[in-house]
């Protein structure tokens, strides 16, 4: 039975995003609620902060020791060492009830995010992938809540989430990042979502349910293998990391409990690490099409 640990129980409002960066050893995340960027090192469990212009809805390894950010209205190239935020693109300003929400680099080196309604309430969100100009491309489109893109080890399927719709979706992506062949493959029962998720080397998708208080793992035909219990409800995502890439950091969030079950749930909004059976997929990093700022 796997058992998470809270390796940092900093109280997040909405820790989300974590990726692996292997050349300090470290995870990093956001919490988009409070527009804070968090770095935690594994070997030293030295923790360290950094404000946000915004919203930080994802955060992503790029060239040259950098990490590109999705903002709540744009791109932009975050240094660590400066602690600076640099615009790279604009995403939505005609959308002002828009904004960012999860993304991942894919193995070949390009940026796939969606947006979402911030008010959780109209369709208006859509998933997008930045091509080699670093033009910001709609690829799908008529969802509230997107979550979790992520890829197959092969690189031949696309996964991506409507939260609200409690669906998980998969289309046939070939190598310009045309997607085709939409079906639901796991459809998330209960009044859990899902939110995002990871893939492993077996292919299998690890999905974290937000007020599901677990993160489930499921075939790529969609059947449900495992489930990995946690001491709060609100599971947000997951990646795997270390040097064998079997210990995946999870964060979580407060967002949405009540003050007594914030109370009850005292690790609520911490990030958490277990032990995987099977190794994840290498942390990507982004490569093409967004390398300097304007």
């Amino acid at each position: 039975m796997i058992s998470p640990e809270c390796i940092w129980p900093l109280g997040a409002e909405l820790g989300e995003g974590p990726v692996w960066s292997s050349a300090d050893k470290a995870v990093y995340f956001g919490d988009i609620k409070r527009k804070h960027v968090h770095r935690y090192a594994t070997q030293t469990r030295e923790t360290m902060t950094w404000p946000a212009p915004s919203e930080p809805c994802f955060i992503v390894p790029a060239e040259n020791d950098a990490f590109v950010c999705g903002l709540r209205k744009g791109l932009y190239r975050f240094d660590p060492r400066a602690g600076t935020f640099d615009k790279l693109e604009d995403v939505e300003r005609e959308q002002a009830a828009n904004r960012l929400n999860d993304g991942f680099v894919d193995a070949q080196g390009y940026l796939w995010f969606g947006s979402m309604d911030d008010a959780e309430d109209a369709p208006t969100g859509a998933l997008y992938r930045v091509d080699d100009r670093g033009k910001v491309e709609r690829r799908d489109d008529g969802y509230v809540i997107t979550n979790g893109p992520a890829a197959s080890p092969d690189r031949r399927t696309l996964y991506h989430t409507d939260t609200l719709g409690r669906t998980i979706y998969a289309f046939d992506v070939d190598e310009r990042g045309t997607l085709s062949n939409k079906r639901a493959i796991i459809h998330v029962q209960g009044t859990a979502h899902p939110d995002g998720m990871a893939v492993d080397a077996e292919g299998c998708l690890w999905v974290a349910l937000f007020g599901g208080g677990c993160i489930e793992r499921y075939s790529s035909d969609g059947k449900q293998i495992d489930t990995v219990a946690f001491p709060c409800s609100n599971i947000t995502k997951l990646v795997f990391g270390g040097d064998d890439l079997c210990t995946a950091y999870v964060t979580t969030a407060l967002k949405g409990l009540s003050e007594s079950r914030r109370e009850r749930e005292t690790l609520a909004g911490g990030l958490f690490a277990f032990r995987s059976p099977v190794p994840g997929l290498p942390q990507n990093t982004l490569t093409r099409g967004l390398v300097r700022p304007h």
